[in-house]
């Protein structure tokens, strides 16, 4: 922190800011004049914030001898300078020496700069921060701020409690002294005040406090012997106590004292402090406010999201889902995976626009229509192509009404693994590509058709099919992953690329060096990602047929089928197993056209598949008494897990899932 351009005024104003001529009566390489400009230096380029302070200023040494403080103080400004990366280069100082001014005059400079420099943010803890660099040194040596703890209640308070009996905690405190705490109690604590403390005098009554003096004879002093002792050590003469109220609402108290000044806190001190806390109490209570929604939305958001992801044979999954900063608000963010038939299983990552309750409700609805059309069997980019119209349906309503958002519009990936073709299906709406991380191979950033954002309506999907090896790892990811390294999409790319170079380890440690190193501590946006490591199935747990149109053909699939459960060592699942073969098969032959396959696959259920070159599919229902058939699928219902159809390139397949014996493989 040296300065490397300033004019000879402010090395006047600073006394000492000299250093070599930089021309034009400028100086440069100088080191900084005090360690009060140090310090606000490196806090303005730490935060990120510009400051704005004015500090009473003790006489010259050649000044008459007097109170050390006339009237003379100094106005800082503290601005951070960054380059086109929003990456901090160094920081702007500018001062104003007031130095004779009317301290009517100092005291509106003093709430100007308060106005500029207090709730900057909605953060809570930042707000009480600023307003605790306000009052020191500018109006006391110490400042604590406390707040009810219901201020931090995650719910709004059904009722306030009683001001005699609530709980103070302590949220921010300053001191002129840096070397040694001044304070009892740390930041989060309860504060502990005794009931006749001025605090709690001061809360009961709403109305603000100056104790002229602190003392033996103090009433309260005798209650509280630690605070007695720390006074008494720093030398604390006066007290002023000012209630934090905002919209008829006491949210607690600030604590300001004088040791360093000797003057007492007067008339006009009191009006001053209470136009600063006044306008600090509206911020927090604004900041309140908004902590008490942003949980809100969170809690929605999450709440929708997958509590836990299902086992699955074909894949293992691991996720992580980050909200952004609070000040960003919760955004649409999700993920899912969703068991589909023929031992496949879908991944899916999505982004609704836009932050807030709306974005998370929905969210909501999304998932919801992406876990039905998903029980469809829809190939990625009919699916998609559904979504869509979805989405312009919520357009639609949302323009319509009187509140709420113009729009809804949302982004998506949608892949489907096959771990008997060890293939897996991707389409994407406005969406980031997939990550695909070989064994043996470069990480692949594979060529998916880059689809419309959903909502555009009337545009088309197109899906790619990419092979994977045993043990590759498929990362899906919203662009919050790669757009949080200095907003710097390229970047992003490379860091995940790295994050993902070592496929063999655990998918949970994977997960933490994503967070680690694309991620910021305080991500401008939510971030939701999923890794999965596929698995194939090994051909000795699949068994397939071919079968003729012929009648008498049944039989002996049902011989087949019998013999190839017993080398599974699933003979107690024969005659279930033979009954769909039987149904299925015999509606093939007399309702469908070839080539009719059978397929058995065993995996966590014991899977039946039989499929022709047909597309139209039979449909459940209840057969009279007089009918002679239009049983079939009813038994199969029965007896079956599940059952539904999917649709093929060159026809359909009906499949059915028995469970195990003893729930598993």
């Amino acid at each position: 922190m040296r300065y490397r351009w300033a004019n000879r005024a402010l090395a006047d104003l600073e006394q000492g800011a000299a250093g070599g001529a930089g021309g034009a009566g400028f100086v440069t390489g100088a080191s900084a004049a005090s360690p009060v400009v140090t310090r606000q230096a490196r806090q303005t380029l730490l935060s990120g914030q510009y400051r704005v302070t004015l500090e009473p200023v003790a006489p010259r040494a050649d000044a008459p001898p007097g109170r050390p403080y006339p009237g003379r103080s100094r106005l800082r400004a503290f601005f951070p300078l960054r380059d086109v990366s929003d990456r901090p280069l160094g920081v702007c100082y500018a001062a104003l020496d007031l130095t004779g001014q009317d301290p009517a005059r100092e005291r509106l400079a003093l709430l100007n700069a308060a106005g500029e420099h207090i709730g900057t943010t909605l953060d809570l803890d930042r707000t009480v921060r600023e307003l605790a660099e306000v009052v020191v040194p500018q109006v006391a040596d110490f400042v604590a701020v406390d707040l009810l703890d219901v201020v931090r209640a995650r719910t709004m308070p059904v009722a306030w409690p009683e001001r005699g009996t609530a709980t103070l905690l302590r949220a921010a405190h300053l001191s002129i002294q840096e070397d040694e705490p001044d304070r009892v109690v740390d930041v989060g604590e309860p504060t502990r005040y005794p009931p006749r403390s001025p605090q709690r005098r001061c809360l009961a009554t709403g109305e603000p406090l100056r104790v002229a003096a602190v003392g033996p004879a103090t009433p309260w002093i005798g209650d509280d012997p630690v605070r007695w002792h720390k006074l008494i050590r720093l030398g604390v003469h006066t007290h002023l106590v000012v209630p934090l109220r905002a919209r008829g609402v006491t949210m607690g108290v600030v604590t300001l004292m004088r040791w360093k000044n000797p003057d007492s806190f007067d008339d006009d001190d009191l009006l001053l402090v209470e136009d600063l806390v006044a306008r600090a109490a509206v911020c927090v209570d604004n900041a309140r406010r908004y902590a008490r929604e942003h949980r809100a939305a969170l809690t929605l958001q999450t709440s929708l999201l997958p509590p836990s992801l299902p086992e699955h044979s074909a894949v293992e999954v691991a996720h992580r889902y980050l909200p952004a900063d609070a000040e960003a608000g919760v955004g649409g963010d999700w993920f899912d995976v969703i068991p589909l038939s023929g031992a496949r299983v879908a991944l899916v990552v999505g982004d609704v626009v836009g932050h807030g309750l709306h974005a998370a409700a929905s969210m909501g609805r999304l998932r919801a229509a992406v876990q039905t059309l998903a029980d469809l069997d829809l190939a990625p980019d009919e699916l998609l192509a559904r979504l869509d119209d979805l989405v312009v349906r919520l357009s639609e309503e949302a323009e319509a009404a009187e509140e709420g958002p113009a729009a809804v519009g949302a982004t998506c990936v949608y892949a489907v693994y096959d771990p008997i073709a060890r293939k897996i299906a991707v389409a994407r709406a406005g969406h980031p590509s997939p990550v695909i991380a070989h064994l043996d191979e470069p990480v692949e950033f594979p060529d998916i058709p880059a689809g419309p954002p959903l909502g555009l309506g009337g545009l088309p999907f197109e899906c790619a099919e990419v092979a994977v090896e045993e043990g590759s790892v498929v990362a899906l990811y919203t662009d919050g992953l790669i757009e949080a390294s200095d907003r710097d999409v390229d970047v992003g790319i490379e860091r995940l690329c790295f994050t993902l170079a070592h496929p063999d380890r655990p998918l949970e440690e994977i997960c933490d060096v994503m967070v680690r190193t694309l991620l910021p501590d305080r991500p401008r946006d939510d971030v939701a990602f999923l890794i999965a490591r596929t698995h194939v199935l090994s051909a000795d747990r699949v068994a397939y047929w071919e079968v003729p149109e012929d009648p008498a053909a049944v039989h002996v699939a049902r011989e087949d089928v019998a013999a190839q459960l017993a080398r599974w060592g699933l003979q107690d699942m024969a005659f279930s197993t033979e009954l769909i073969v039987s149904e299925l098969l015999t509606n093939a032959i007399r309702h469908a056209c070839g080539p009719i396959g059978l397929r058995l696959i065993h995996e966590r259920t014991l899977i039946c598949e039989v499929s022709d070159g047909a597309s139209t599919a039979p449909h459940l229902r209840s057969a009279l008494s007089t009918d002679e058939g239009g049983r079939g699928l009813f038994l199969v219902a029965q007896v079956a897990l599940r059952w539904g159809t999917r649709y093929t390139g060159g026809g359909k397949t009906i499949w059915a899932e028995q469970p195990l014996p003893g729930g598993g493989g």
